[in-house]
């Protein structure tokens, strides 16, 4: 007799990591998802996942003086939510709207010194957001974050 099992349901993992306020976070971050993406089976979605990341974590590093928190989190189906907070309380357009990929993108000055990096995840990401979170750890601040899967694996090939 032949016995069939159904298929196990998408794996749940998650993975934090603690940051200082050090120049090299957003490359550390990059080579946690270089780890942590491929090992699920989800080395479609690493590139536009690292450039995505490095935005938030090197954000994080510019516009405060504080720690920030790098959080990866399976969702389903085969996709992945990453979560940057940092110190500051202050959300940035367009993350201080409502979320998801209904929100207009606003376009960047020529001249402007920044701004598109928000713009590049508002664009790759299949849903995204902000919110603040008030007294984390004590030091108060935010959390801003993203999530890729089946469209963005399509997007990056």
């Amino acid at each position: 007799m032949v016995t069939v099992s159904s298929p196990s349901p998408p794996q749940a993992w998650s993975y934090a990591l603690h940051l200082p306020h050090d120049p090299r976070t957003p490359r550390i971050a990059r080579m946690t998802l270089r780890a942590v993406l491929p090992a699920y089976g989800m080395g479609e979605l690493l590139d536009i996942a690292e450039l995505l990341t490095s935005e938030l974590v090197t954000n994080a590093y510019r516009h405060t003086d504080g720690p920030a928190a790098l959080r990866l989190r399976a969702t389903a189906p085969r996709g992945v939510r990453v979560s940057v907070w940092d110190t500051s309380p202050h959300i940035p357009a367009p993350f201080d709207r409502p979320s998801g990929r209904s929100s207009p993108q606003r376009p960047v000055l020529l001249e402007a010194d920044g701004g598109r990096g928000l713009g590049l995840v508002q664009q790759w990401a299949d849903n995204w957001g902000g919110l603040p979170l008030g007294d984390f750890f004590g030091q108060g601040g935010k959390l801003l974050w993203f999530e890729l899967g089946a469209r963005s694996a399509v997007g990056a090939v």
